[in-house]
């Protein structure tokens, strides 16, 4: 098993514009998307398909910049949610396994990086594999989890039996509890997925059999556990998503302190601290 294409999907009503933005990446100014671009790449994945909102294209090839040559961009025509975004991969995909990552997350490793972790994984298995973050309960509503056995002989590596979306802290306790995680902490999905074309055939049976409604990529993944083996690997590097309050900033941060130019970055932040804790009311009262 090769794992040769990726499929990037950004045509969420609230997530379309993230990945056009411009963040600071190894001294170098770059776009949301083409920072995930060159992360696929890297990985040795060689073609590239963007899932975008109808009319985004143009504006998204801009964003890709010399790399838009590596990328085709598939307009989502129907807002049916985020699994059918990557279903409208399918003819991209052409019956390939596939990395899938999401537009309006940022990942960031000081070790091996999760995307080439990831793919090694599921090309040794020859299977499915999602990455996963242990995460805590309060953070739950914002993710899909999962459930299921460790691997022997593997470390972080787990053999998936239940999937579920945006799970309650009560339906994780009751159906998500891992040996070896911590209390309140569950397995999260990373943003980060191979996949195997039955899964676009899972999807394709939940879109024809739900013609108006959405579809997740979770209910996809939960019956896919129970067609095949379908893993997770525990990631340790971290998921920074943008759409959340100071998210662009917080992943800037983080790609800067991951980056030959940490020193300067730090020192410029020492600076900032002190001239605001010089210029607070308790610092005045004190001279």
């Amino acid at each position: 098993m090769r794992i040769r294409k990726a499929v990037i999907t950004a045509a969420g009503g609230n997530q379309r514009a993230l990945p056009l933005q411009t963040l600071v990446h190894n001294g170098a100014e770059k776009s949301v998307l083409s920072i995930l671009i060159e992360q696929a790449l890297a990985a040795n994945v060689s073609e590239i398909c963007v899932v975008v909102w109808p009319g985004d294209e143009g504006r998204y090839a801009q964003a890709s910049g010399s790399l838009a040559g590596a990328v085709r961009f598939v307009p989502q025509q129907q807002p049916r949610g985020y699994g059918h975004a990557i279903h409208c991969a399918r003819e991209f995909v052409a019956d390939e396994p596939f990395l899938h990552m999401v537009g309006d997350h940022l990942y960031v490793s000081s070790t091996k990086p999760g995307v080439q972790r990831l793919i090694e994984l599921a090309e040794a298995e020859s299977c499915s594999a999602s990455g996963v973050q242990p995460t805590h309960e309060s953070l739950l509503p914002h993710f899909g989890a999962v459930a299921g056995r460790r691997m022997s002989g593997q470390s972080g590596v787990y053999r998936v039996e239940t999937v579920l979306e945006k799970p309650t802290p009560t339906e994780a306790e009751q159906r998500l509890i891992v040996p070896g995680i911590r209390a309140g902490y569950y397995l999260c999905f990373f943003g980060i997925h191979v996949l195997t074309p039955t899964v676009l055939d899972i999807l394709g049976q939940k879109l024809a059999s739900e013609p108006n409604g959405a579809i997740t990529l979770s209910a996809a993944l939960a019956e896919l556990a129970r067609q095949e083996q379908y893993l997770a690997l525990e990631d340790a590097g971290r998921r920074y998503d943008l759409g959340a309050r100071y998210g662009l900033l917080t992943a800037q941060l983080a790609l800067a302190l991951n980056s030959k130019d940490r020193d300067e970055v730090l020192t410029h932040l020492l600076q900032l601290l002190a001239e605001r804790e010089l210029s607070s009311p308790v610092a005045e009262d004190k001279r």
